[in-house]
């Protein structure tokens, strides 16, 4: 499995332009559902920190494969969605990586990671 995380700050002279421009993507995004081969799963979450270092928006999706996620990189729907999206984005930060869940050598990580 394929984990795609993109972190995207968001246009807005106001809150209230910043909200309705997270609302577009978050719309924009989730039209995606349905229409992606091998898209397993797609989130959109939006920034409660309030911290003035944090993005505004996330995208987190999987995809079952390498392939799938390359697909969906050329896909015309995806196109779509980007080309709606052009004007929002001030910054936008992109992590792809195969997930471990599940091995043994992820859990012994997650355990190094989490310790003091």
């Amino acid at each position: 499995m394929i984990k795609h995380i993109v972190m995207w700050n968001v246009r807005g002279q106001s809150a209230s332009d910043k909200a309705e421009g997270i609302a577009r993507l978050q719309r924009s995004f989730h039209s995606l559902r349905g229409r992606i081969p091998g898209l397993l799963h797609l989130e959109i979450g939006v920034d409660s920190s309030g911290v003035d270092y944090a993005c505004d928006v996330v995208l987190y999706s999987e995809f079952e494969s390498q392939a799938a996620l390359d697909g969906y990189a050329v896909h015309p729907e995806h196109h779509r969605v980007k080309n709606e999206l052009a004007d929002l984005r001030i910054a936008r930060h992109q992590v792809d990586y195969h997930s471990l869940s599940g091995a043994p050598e992820a859990a012994t990580l997650t355990a190094q990671q989490e310790t003091p």
